[in-house]
Parts: structure tokens; sequence; C-alpha cells
């Protein structure tokens, strides 16, 4: 595998840590997802890594892109992995919604966690504690109409999990009335179609763009930061001659 075949971008290297930009659309490790994957994230970061093994420190859903980070031993991927768990690992991610929801907030509506395997869709499953925090960069209002109103409306928001359950930003978008862009699971089918036919590609609008914890052997804080993707950039051209918020 060369490197002009890895669909990775390095992003930061040191003896203990491998972090790297995932492109929507890749999954992170076999999933059943879809069964009959070949290729996924773990991959391509072991060839980064000269063949050696890499361990994940968390999850980013297939069409999520951005920011993933591995651990190059297993004592960091544990040590990480701790953190993760104790709410120690600020997570920072940037969404292209449909309307205009509060200039900031948080959002606490508990979730349950989808069974992976279908055949058990039936089986009731917990509900779990889910805090999400917003916060809006940005917003727009086009003279396009969507559903039933002449003008339509989106902004851009930051989103901070402060918890780790499946689809968390996605579920908790859809819960307040401000569905995730390209989201086909949580989102509104006119809105993805509109952006799907202007920019000529569909993609989920959510991409992984800060990572700050503890380093696990310095002990120093260390931030990792990743400018969203070219074609999510695109996409926010809607919001040019509009300031931020």
């Amino acid at each position: 595998m060369s490197d002009l075949q890895n669909p990775l971008t390095e992003l930061y290297r040191d003896d203990w840590l491998l972090a790297v930009h995932k492109p929507a659309g890749l999954l992170v490790h076999r999933s059943p997802v879809d069964r009959h994957a070949t290729e996924f994230a773990l991959q391509y970061a072991r060839a980064l890594n000269g063949g050696a093994h890499v361990f994940p420190c968390h999850r980013l859903d297939r069409p999520t892109s951005g920011l993933l980070l591995f651990a190059r031993d297993a004592d960091t991927a544990s040590a990480l992995g701790q953190q993760m768990m104790n709410g120690q690992v600020r997570k920072t991610y940037q969404a292209l919604v449909r309307g205009w929801p509060a200039s900031q907030g948080e959002i606490d509506h508990a979730l349950r966690e989808h069974a992976i395997d279908r055949r058990r869709k039936d089986e009731a499953q917990p509900l779990r504690d889910a805090y999400t925090r917003f916060r809006c960069l940005a917003q727009v209002e086009i003279p396009v109409q969507v559903e039933g109103y002449p003008h339509s409306r989106y902004s851009l928001l930051e989103l901070q999990p402060l918890t780790g359950r499946k689809h968390q930003l996605r579920r908790h978008m859809q819960h307040i009335a401000h569905p995730i862009i390209g989201d086909t699971s949580y989102g509104r089918t006119r809105h993805n179609q509109y952006f799907a036919q202007r920019f000529g590609f569909a993609r989920l609008m959510l991409a992984a763009t800060a990572l700050e914890f503890t380093h696990p052997v310095s002990g120093e804080p260390l931030s990792l930061h990743c400018p969203p993707a070219a074609d999510f950039m695109q996409v926010l051209s809607i919001f040019e001659g509009h300031l931020p918020l």
C-alpha cells in the first residue's frame, strides 16, 4: 500500500500517538455496519505506522470526517481509554444544521443504545444519560424554498459531546429539530437532496475538528486540531459574505 493510495492525512505523531484526518465514508475498523467493506482507517493508520499495530482511541461514525487518534502501543491505548471513560477528553466537532438554534446551549436528552445485531432490535435498551454542548458559529438565510417556506435557514455549529453515546450528536440535533445536513438516518430528506443537487455530492456535514487531553506519558496537556475536509468547506460556501456570530 503506497502513501499515494492512503486516504488518511497524518496530523500528529510522537513515540506513543498517531493522529490522522479520516475522510467521510471510511469505516474505522470492521463493523456490522458493512460486513462487505474491505478498507478501514485502522489498516491505513497501520501503514503510516510502518506496518506496526495501532489502537484506535475513540470512534468516528463512517460518514463523519475529521480527527481520529490512534495509540501506538497497548499501554497508551489503555491510559487514553481511561481518560475517555472519565470524561477527561474534550472533543469538538463542527456541523451544518437546518434552521437557527439558540446562540448556545446544552442538550440533556437520554438515549437508548442501538443494538448492533438487527435481529435484537425489538429488545428493550436502557436509557443512558447523554449531554451535548453547542455554540452557533454562523447563520445564513438563502432565498430557496426547500420545504414550505420561501427562504431556508442554516447554521454552522460547534458541538462538544459531554458523553459518548452512539450517534449522540446526530440524534441530539434531531431531538432539538435542527438535524445535521446529509444525515440519512436522522435528517430531513428534502434538505439533504437540496445540498446534494447544489454541490454534486452527498455527505454528512459533521466533522471532528479538535481533541484536548492529557498526554498519557508526558502528563502535559495536548491540543490537536484538524480543519474540515475540502468537500465540507465547499458546502460552507453558503456562508460567504455572512460574518461569524
